[in-house]
């Protein structure tokens, strides 16, 4: 005999605000989000002060995911050259997939605009830290400056993602060339 595991309303609606603001955007309303949830209205406003706060909830909750999607092993003994282009490889491999829509932290932080909503904060962090890893593989791998590398770098994959995202252009072939120039211009081993 098997139990299935219920799923707690909290789960159902950090689920929902995670599907219906990737697919629809951050401007869905409350009652979609309980309706998709299977939550009331009162029981949402219970858990979360706020819509905002189940979207920040929503974003904070899947950071691990996002990360271990992009992001190479730590210490897997690889070049930073190599450990670099592996992100947008990643990317590169996800924006291939017909469900893709971009990177979710970007859309929030465009559809937002506003830099103190709890979104957009857990979106800015969680974007910082990709730039930082960039960063730290520049120094790492010798950069001749590992700031402006990070910088560029970060720009190639908010670039690539929003305009993948969107279905403007395929990345395949396109963005792992343009990745390693920069790290060649840069003098990343």
């Amino acid at each position: 005999m098997t139990t299935e595991v219920k799923s707690t309303s909290r789960e159902r609606l950090l689920d929902a605000a995670a599907t219906l603001t990737y697919l629809e955007g951050v401007n869905i309303g409350v009652d979609a989000l309980c309706k998709a949830a299977g939550v009331s209205k009162r029981s949402m406003y219970q858990l979360f002060e706020s819509k905002d706060d189940l979207l920040a909830a929503s974003l904070e909750e899947r950071t691990a995911e996002f990360a271990a999607g992009l992001l190479p092993p730590a210490a897997d003994g690889r070049f930073p050259h190599e450990r670099i282009l592996h992100v947008f490889e990643q990317l590169e491999s996800q924006a291939g997939a017909p469900a893709f829509r971009g990177c979710r932290y970007l859309a929030v932080q465009i559809e937002l605009k506003d830099q103190n909503h709890p979104a957009s904060q857990v979106a800015y962090r969680i974007k910082a830290k990709l730039t930082a890893f960039f960063r730290a593989e520049a120094e790492r791998g010798g950069a001749s400056d590992p700031d402006q590398l990070a910088r560029q770098l970060i720009l190639v994959f908010d670039g690539a993602s929003a305009r993948a995202g969107i279905g403007a252009d395929t990345l395949t072939g396109l963005l792992a060339p343009t990745v390693a120039t920069l790290l060649d211009a840069a003098g990343v081993r």
